[in-house]
């Protein structure tokens, strides 16, 4: 049997990631190319596992002052050790969203929240998480007329844009699709404290190679494909 790699990358190889107890999926990607159109000078992510996400973020905007928070030492420790691979600097916290007590707000928050529910997972990360208080904790870290910006589950949506919308307007939904012709994620953004109508996106494919492969971000990939 072929031994997996030590080492994988991501964004055509701009990115790289240790292999570890919990690896990035495209999840990550999706959310950082999003994020990356935000212009923002100081950036939380939420639930910042190994750094698939934040690393990917500061491939693009590597002046960003970058944070992560984990309520796992282990993915924090991981994330440290990636993040020196990629020669980033990004303060790591150890607290639990829902429970962190702090003043600091930030232009951007981001987050890919544990939507699924289930058996919990074994890398000690946040499990079947309430999504509502996980957006509302996430939005009160977002400085006003700041930016934030999460993926999850097209199933899980619903939730999340309600729990936004008593501090958030212009909220933008971008639908992904696989294999199906419903959506199967949805990146859903907007900024505290103002009031802007709502958008939602034509979407593209989850598979689409000009972010996953060629590390643009969505802005610049629509663009390439002629999308606006």
């Amino acid at each position: 049997m072929t031994q997996k790699q030590e080492i994988f990358t991501l964004l055509g190889g701009r990115v790289q990631i240790r292999r570890g107890r919990y690896n990035p999926t495209s999840d990550a990607v999706w959310l950082a190319a999003m994020a990356a159109s935000v212009n923002a000078r100081t950036v939380l992510d939420v639930g910042v596992g190994t750094g698939g996400a934040i690393l990917c973020l500061t491939s693009w905007q590597p002046d960003i002052i970058a944070t992560g928070l984990d309520i796992s030492p282990e993915m924090l420790a991981e994330c440290a050790d990636n993040a020196t691979l990629n020669h980033r600097d990004i303060e790591l916290i150890n607290a639990d969203i829902t429970t962190w007590r702090t003043d600091k707000t930030f232009d951007l928050v981001i987050s890919n929240p544990p939507y699924f529910n289930g058996t919990p997972a074994t890398h000690n990360a946040h499990h079947n998480a309430d999504l509502d208080t996980w957006t509302r904790r996430c939005v009160a870290r977002t400085r006003p007329r700041g930016t934030f910006i999460t993926i999850v589950d097209a199933a899980a949506s619903a939730c999340v844009i309600s729990a936004m919308t008593h501090s958030c307007g212009g909220i933008e939904l971008f639908p992904l699709f696989g294999a199906k012709n419903t959506a199967e994620r949805v990146i859903i953004s907007g900024r505290v404290g103002i009031k802007s109508p709502s958008i939602i996106h034509r979407g593209l494919s989850m598979n689409t190679d000009a972010v996953l492969r060629d590390g643009l971000t969505i802005r610049d990939a629509l663009s390439k494909l002629g999308i606006t």
